[in-house]
């Protein structure tokens, strides 16, 4: 099954290796040339942009639904280079509404199209361990399923194309949540007394456990490492398109609104480019500091 990997970031470039190496034929491809060079060190065949070759499956992996409706639509974008029958898998964590869009445009062209958001950070595209959440036709998933059991270990189908893309945005609200709820959890616990890590084992025992208590904090916060890959701004991005979704689907106001105002601005000192833990380590070293002094 040849593939084609448009964007070799972090994600983009290790799920590009973890193909090679599971013995797919695979070129990646970047508008950057550092990113390119980057990945032909490591023995991956690389194009530019105008030199996409024809494949059976294009894994997108971009920064925002703007930069995929670019690859799809603008000339020469998959539209029109993309054989009829291959399969455009937008491995982004995209707007639904677009995603939903630009899948019209892809099986009206003749091509298939899945969504397939993606869990499990840079270490799971490189171990072939990511998560997936996969919106579009049962049919073509089965037909890519050899190339998304190389990359992932559990892969759950939620609906028609775009259903990925909504689910991704639902967790990672939880995710936001979660690392301001916990963070504050063990700050307050903190300053009672209590050490951080005795704090989460008895919330890991309990009913408030979530990934956040059980992964994050014993992985990147009290490790003081915050080197996910993950950073702050996509998540403040991912925060904005889940408030959007929200809007455009007539709810009413909730504690989504709350959680996005604080990622924008009540975590300040935090940079875009930081990790994205960064919001719930600051909780803990304040509360450290008052206990401290």
């Amino acid at each position: 099954m040849k593939s084609v990997v448009i964007g070799l970031g972090q994600m983009g470039g290790n799920m590009a290796l973890t193909l090679k190496q599971a013995g797919f034929e695979v070129t990646g491809c970047d508008v950057f040339e550092a990113a390119r060079q980057r990945l032909a060190d490591q023995g991956l065949e690389v194009a530019a942009p105008d030199e996409l070759p024809a494949a059976e499956v294009y894994l997108l992996s971009l920064p925002t639904s703007d930069h995929v409706r670019e690859v799809i639509e603008t000339a020469p974008g998959l539209l029109i280079r993309a054989p009829k029958g291959s399969v455009v898998i937008d491995a982004s964590t995209s707007d639904p509404t677009v995603s939903r869009a630009l899948a019209q445009q892809v099986i009206g062209a003749g091509l298939a199209w899945l969504d397939a958001p993606l869990s499990g950070g840079p270490k799971g595209a490189a171990t072939g361990k990511l998560g997936m959440l996969l919106g579009g036709e049962a049919a073509t998933i089965e037909r890519v399923m050899p190339l998304l059991e190389a990359l992932s270990a559990k892969r759950t189908h939620v609906g028609g194309a775009g259903s990925g893309h909504v689910v991704k945005l639902a967790n990672n609200y939880l995710c936001a949540t979660n690392l301001i709820a916990t963070g504050e959890a063990v700050a307050m616990a903190a300053r009672a007394g209590v050490e951080p890590a005795a704090c989460l084992a008895g919330l890991n025992s309990g009913s408030g456990r979530s990934a956040v208590s059980e992964v994050n904090f014993p992985e990147w916060i009290l490790s003081d490492r915050f080197d996910s890959g993950f950073t702050t701004g996509l998540m403040r991005k991912d925060l904005r398109l889940a408030r959007d979704a929200a809007e455009q689907l007539g709810m009413p106001p909730g504690l989504l609104a709350a959680v996005v105002e604080r990622w924008h601005s009540g975590a300040e000192g935090i940079a875009d480019g930081e990790d994205f833990n960064r919001i719930a380590g600051e909780l803990l070293a304040a509360a450290r500091e008052e206990t401290a002094s």
